[in-house]
């Protein structure tokens, strides 16, 4: 799923929210079209999050010293 699938589930939407104007029994299609609207913009803002945190690497350093105690190093840096 992702920025596609986001924008396919906003316009279908939008077309049920504002366009059809058929009933179908015990079905609202005008709720229908907004929910799917809504949750459009829900999958595309985790597509924006889960892609920008791809531009980060993160790196775990664990150092034993002669005395048998550890350190531990965590270092994140931006990748291009």
């Amino acid at each position: 799923m992702g920025y596609g699938f986001g924008g396919f589930l906003i316009v279908v939407g939008l077309v049920l929210a504002l366009a059809v104007q058929d009933s179908v029994d015990a079905v609202d299609l005008t709720m229908v079209g907004w929910i799917m609207a809504g949750v459009g913009v829900v999958v595309i803002g985790l597509a924006i999050a889960t892609n920008f945190d791809r531009g980060r690497a993160r790196t775990t350093t664990t150092t034993t010293h002669s005395d048998g105690t550890q350190s531990v190093r965590d270092t994140r840096t931006d990748v291009g």
